[in-house]
């Protein structure tokens, strides 16, 4: 209900929890933090468009609704909701959640073709900042850097600079660290039909909100995606559910197919094993024998060698008791030669085809890859694939793709998205090996902040270039990164190698959490989380250093008392890697070899 309850023309506004307040100034905003600046908005609104904020109280907001799947399945939040005119038939509408901002604009009677948002952030020099150079998939580092000079690394989408040689391009999230403890993370929620994605360019310090391309034309009333900032302590950033928490509620009438789960995967070891129905069986029989519930066949599986076909491999996974799930390329993004299957879902009668076909000879899910961007175009064919698969109960993984902007609450069956440079590229390049750990302890402060990532983890064995992380550190990535597919990446002889506890912890591995907790940890540095699933608590750590690092942490606030503790801890050296204990009391630091990690699991 609408109620006027502030003054016409408020000149500061604030969350329910009054730690987050906002200020005009000029054309722009500031936003601050237990009233210090966090976060210079210095314009807002659109090109043509020239008005001062000025906010009216609307109403409060909260939030209260289940997920399947995500940072924790009840999730809750609160906010007020103020709005300012933005010249004739628009308006701009403002939230303050407890943990951060979101904004959008919306505007009446639109002709013709959309106006260019104004939107800019200002984060100045010396600020440090975790911003991935944008890419079409996102697949790249987030480097620590103080300055927006960076150099351009040539992605798949070639480069972005300026005349000075600069980049200028940059993907979400971006996490800044504006004073000492204090963090800011920008991205954007609920992309619908007829919207694109955003990213943003950045001019000197000057960081603009730039959408993709949208040639569409309006004439009705159309508003933007939520521009969002989650704002607080690291904790604040890693437990949010703000991107979530602003996306429209589940469209889907019937969610009782719907189960996340573990996956067994073989691309990471065999790059073309889905055209060998023999090495597809050693995975499926491999997920048999640990008990997960899913086997992915990866692209190529319409040219299986042999005489055999991808039924008869979907049968043999039905016969073991796994379900499989199958990939196809969108043939919108690399197509020339791209692996196939191609063109099999891009017009509305092939995909239906296509998938009852697989709903009937039992696939259980999908895994599209190589899209072209966050134009327009991709953002509705994604919502049409999520809704037809959803029509035959088939699970959706996007790869090759943008990161989640919410639709894993919209359309619960889009059960993870790659979006992140992950153990796949083991396979592609060099830089990977000595990056990775540092990497590792760098995504959940950014990329798995904002959704589901599916970041292949967890390999004790090398692909075709090595890993130096250790084994307790690959293990620790399998409850760290939050999918509710989480595809393990190594060899059935690897996993069926390591230690009897190692297999049973995975055969019991959840994909769905009950609740989120960040424990300690730094961009970059190191990080430890633990999250619950029904009386079971799952701590892991990783070191993100070349040096050996103890990791100090308590856990007293988060479990009450434990009946049993078990502990995976870096081993001495490659020829015994593993340290496997029960504990007695809960631990208060663990010593983690250099890209070392650990493990708990721990029963209340």
């Amino acid at each position: 209900m609408v109620g006027i309850l502030m003054p016409a023309m408020a000149q500061k506004v604030a969350s329910p929890n009054g730690k987050l307040s906002l200020e005009t100034a000029g054309e722009g905003l500031r936003l601050c933090y237990q009233d210090q600046p966090v976060l210079d908005i210095p314009a807002v609104g659109f090109e043509g468009v020239s008005a001062k904020p000025a906010f009216t109280f609307v109403r409060k907001v909260k939030a209260d609704y289940c997920m399947l799947a995500g940072k924790r399945l009840h999730a809750t939040n609160e906010a007020n909701e103020y709005e300012t005119a933005l010249g004739k038939g628009g308006k701009m509408i403002v939230r303050l959640y407890n943990d951060g901002l979101v904004f959008r604009y919306e505007l009446t009677q639109v002709s013709g073709t959309l106006p260019k948002e104004k939107t800019t952030y200002r984060i100045p020099e010396g600020t440090k900042r975790w911003i991935q150079q944008w890419t079409d998939a996102y697949e790249g580092f987030f480097p620590l850097t103080t300055s927006y000079k960076t150099q351009p690394v040539r992605s798949f989408s070639g480069t972005f600079k300026s005349a000075d040689g600069w980049n200028i391009r940059w993907g979400y999230p971006a996490l800044i660290e504006p004073r000492d403890g204090v963090f800011a993370l920008l991205s954007e929620a609920n992309i619908e039909r007829l919207q694109s994605a955003s990213c943003l360019y950045n001019d000197g310090e000057l960081y603009r909100v730039t959408p993709d391309a949208n040639t569409i034309h309006v004439s009705d009333d159309w508003h933007t995606p939520w521009r969002v900032a989650i704002v607080g302590g690291l904790a604040d950033i890693v437990e949010s559910t703000l991107v979530t928490d602003v996306s429209e509620p589940c469209r889907l009438t019937d969610i009782s197919w719907i189960h996340p789960g573990v996956v067994s995967w073989i691309y990471w070891a065999y790059n073309h094993g889905s055209d060998d129905y023999n090495i597809i069986c050693k995975y499926i029989d491999m997920a048999a024998t640990l008990h997960l519930p899913y086997m992915l066949i990866d692209a190529e599986w319409d040219r299986m060698k042999d005489g055999k076909t991808v039924e008869d491999a979907v049968n043999y996974a039905k016969e073991k008791g796994v379900k499989p799930m199958i990939w196809y390329n969108s043939s919108v993004g690399w197509v020339d030669g791209a692996p196939t299957p191609k063109y099999r879902l891009n017009k509305p009668e092939d995909r239906e085809k296509e998938f009852a076909w697989c709903e009937k000879i039992g696939v259980a899910g999908v895994k599209i890859d190589f899209f072209s961007g966050d134009n327009q175009m991709n953002m509705d064919y994604c919502l049409d694939l999520l809704e037809s698969a959803a029509r035959h109960h088939l699970l959706v993984n996007f790869h090759g793709a943008t990161v989640p902007r919410g639709w894993q609450r919209t359309y619960p069956n889009l059960m993870s998205t790659e979006g992140v440079y992950g153990a796949e590229w083991y396979n592609n390049v060099p830089t990977f090996t000595k990056q990775a750990a540092s990497h590792n302890a760098t995504l959940p402060f950014t990329r798995n902040v904002i959704g589901p990532m599916d970041y292949t983890p967890c390999a004790f064995s090398d692909s075709q270039h090595p890993h130096i992380t250790s084994h307790a550190h690959e293990l620790a990535l399998t409850v760290l990164y939050e999918s509710a597919l989480q595809h393990l990446a190594d060899r059935p002889e690897s996993f069926l190698a390591q230690p009897q506890e190692v297999q049973d912890f995975l055969s019991s591995l959840p994909s769905v959490w009950d609740d989120t907790r960040f424990v300690c940890g730094y961009p970059g540095e190191s990080a430890v989380i633990a999250r619950r699933s029904g009386h079971v608590w799952y701590v892991a750590g990783i070191n993100g250093t070349d040096e050996a690092k103890t990791l100090n942490f308590s856990l007293g606030n988060i479990v009450s008392k434990s009946s049993a503790i078990q502990a995976f801890y870096d081993g001495k050296d490659q020829k015994k890697p593993w340290d496997i204990k029960a504990l007695k009391q809960l631990p208060t630091e663990v010593a983690c070899q250099p890209r070392g990690g650990f493990l708990l699991k721990i029963t209340e």
